[in-house]
């Protein structure tokens, strides 16, 4: 008996080990694969004219969220659709690094509260720092932590900005050197300050330069376009706007209601950004801009970001893409708008990161002429820094 007891015990032993591997090891990069899924790997067919002109662009997007999955960027992923080798493969200058804290179970556009999340079994099976897995502030300064980390171990190749002084720095030195890709920390939610605005400081100090007050719930800042009240920003919402505008950090209304687009463009004394959505004018739903936003973003000096998936653009290529692109820039105007695309943000893309010259050649094809497809491609998204970081 006593043998086999032994026996029960050592197999119930590799029973666990290799469901803990299953789960810490196997099962997150599993989730990956499925959520951030390609249409067409790459390589990627463009025109000669579009790849010409490609390589002579600086490209730039407002928003990946690549940090959720744990892998390291600095190696060329299996899966998932950007990480640095990638972003200079694609000839990608500058890429904004989103962090998510928190994600509501049955995720929608329409209706959710925050009462569910889905990122704390991922944090776990990723195996998070203990203070991360109870703490959204945390959480956010966890991923920063591990981008700086990146950036200290990619010999210089990697660098995380964080003034208008480190982007010029950046941009000269990539005139000359060639692999150079360039990351900006940004926060997809103001839930990471756990109710007290005085967290921006800490946030700041973290390397974060952009933030918006919700994202798929609403937050003790500001409603979301996806949330239960759907209201505006709330009094600490203002206060968080004060200290991010004290800070020289950038206000990111993606996800943000109606309301709450209203109350920040109202109380804002600097330009704003949308950093990653679609337009009612070619893709009508509750995730996007109307007409009547896009004119007041633009009044206010604002960016806008298209994204890639099918929910922002309503079509499943590089041309849903490039109409989106044509309609924000007949309602706004060609110097407001931006590339926004969303990678890695648990959606499907018609591409990777190296797949952006379809982006190129489809704005071509749509009649945009080699200045206003750069301007649409990175150079808005470019100047908009250099204007709006801090010093």
């Amino acid at each position: 008996m006593r043998r086999f007891l032994k026996i029960v015990f050592a197999v119930l032993v590799v029973l666990i080990v290799a469901g803990l591997g299953f789960f810490f090891f196997v099962l997150p990069a599993r989730v990956e694969q499925a959520m951030n899924g390609v249409i067409n790997p790459p390589p990627c067919a463009a025109s000669d004219r579009a790849k010409a002109l490609h390589e002579t662009l600086t490209i730039a997007d407002l928003h990946a969220d690549p940090l959720l999955w744990g892998r390291d960027l600095l190696a060329r992923g299996t899966r998932g659709q950007v990480d640095i080798p990638r972003l200079d493969e694609g000839n990608v200058a500058l890429q904004v690094f989103a962090v998510v804290s928190k994600s509501p179970r049955g995720q929608n556009i329409e209706h959710n509260d925050g009462s569910t999340d889905n990122i704390t079994l991922l944090a776990i099976g990723q195996r998070w720092p203990i203070s991360a897995i109870f703490s959204l502030k945390e959480r956010a300064l966890y991923q920063a932590a591990r981008l700086n980390d990146m950036a200290a171990r990619s010999d210089g190749h990697f660098v995380v900005i964080r003034s208008k002084r480190d982007l010029r720095r950046f941009l000269d030195r990539r005139k000359v050197e060639s692999g150079l890709v360039a990351g900006l920390l940004a926060i997809e939610g103001a839930q990471v300050l756990e109710g007290d605005p005085a967290n921006v400081d800490a946030l700041f100090d973290a390397g974060f330069r952009m933030m918006s007050p919700a994202h798929f719930f609403d937050s003790e800042m500001g409603g979301s376009a996806h949330g239960v009240d759907k209201g505006g920003l709330t009094d600490k919402g203002r206060e968080m706007v004060r200290r991010m505008e004290e800070k020289g950090m950038i206000l990111d209304l993606a996800h943000a209601s109606s309301a709450t687009i209203d109350d920040a463009l109202a109380v804002s004394t600097r330009p704003v950004v949308v950093s990653h959505t679609g337009v009612k004018g070619t893709c009508d739903n509750n995730r996007n801009l109307s007409d009547d936003q896009l004119k007041a973003l633009a009044a206010k000096g604002g960016l806008i970001g298209i994204g890639y998936w099918e929910t922002a653009v309503c079509g499943k290529d590089a041309t849903a893409v490039a109409e989106a692109i044509r309609h924000t820039a007949d309602m706004a105007g060609i110097d407001h708008v931006a590339l926004g695309s969303d990678f890695d943000g648990a959606v499907t893309m018609p591409f990777d990161t190296t797949g952006l010259v379809q982006v190129t050649d489809a704005l071509l094809t749509a009649g945009f002429n080699d200045e206003d497809t750069g301007k649409a491609m990175g150079g808005n998204e470019i100047r908009f820094l250099l204007e709006n970081l801090p010093d």
